[in-house]
């Protein structure tokens, strides 16, 4: 494997275990990113010299998140597995599946505290999350470049303005 691609292969193992994939789920979605042609199971085995239940554990993770599609070629019964080529659309997608696997779970389980048990921080805090669900699908809901957009408008609306540094003149 060349540098560049084992390089992101750690990156994105890092990435998928900070997310909640497995390692093996990152390398598997690096090499099928990356890939000039998409690659079947058997090319992801050899190319990252993962066991072959590491790989169909690790596809069945992908698609699971939406990150990888399957592409069939006529006449061959292989899967083959793509995914986005706009970094921006795989953010996106890490975001849609992280509110359905941690948000929305954490939302039911304070609705049921908030139901069994009257406490005003319960509900309080019930009602910041349900906004904060309310704009993370809002952003998951957009096309990549609106995505992108809307991202780089709030990252803008958070630079704090550079002061000058004054200029003291020499005695």
């Amino acid at each position: 494997m060349a540098a560049a691609s084992q390089t992101l292969a750690e990156i994105f193992a890092d990435v998928a275990t900070e997310t909640g994939m497995s390692r093996p789920a990152g390398q598997c979605f690096s090499a099928i990113w990356r890939a000039a042609q998409a690659p079947c199971a058997d090319d992801l085995v050899a190319g990252l010299g993962l066991s072959r239940s590491n790989i169909s554990t690790a596809l069945k993770e992908l698609r699971a998140w939406g990150l990888i599609s399957i592409a069939r070629t006529p006449g061959d019964r292989k899967e083959y597995f793509t995914a986005p080529a706009d970094p921006w659309e795989v953010m996106r997608l890490l975001l849609a599946a992280r509110q359905r696997q941690v948000i929305a779970p954490l939302l039911d389980r304070l609705l049921m505290a908030e139901a069994r048990v009257e406490d005003a921080r319960i509900a309080a805090l019930h009602a910041v999350m349900s906004k904060m669900a309310q704009a993370v699908t809002a952003l998951t809901t957009l096309d990549a470049a609106a995505f992108a957009k809307q991202i780089a408008a709030q990252a803008a609306d958070g630079e704090t303005p550079r002061k000058k540094k004054k200029k003291h003149k020499g005695a």
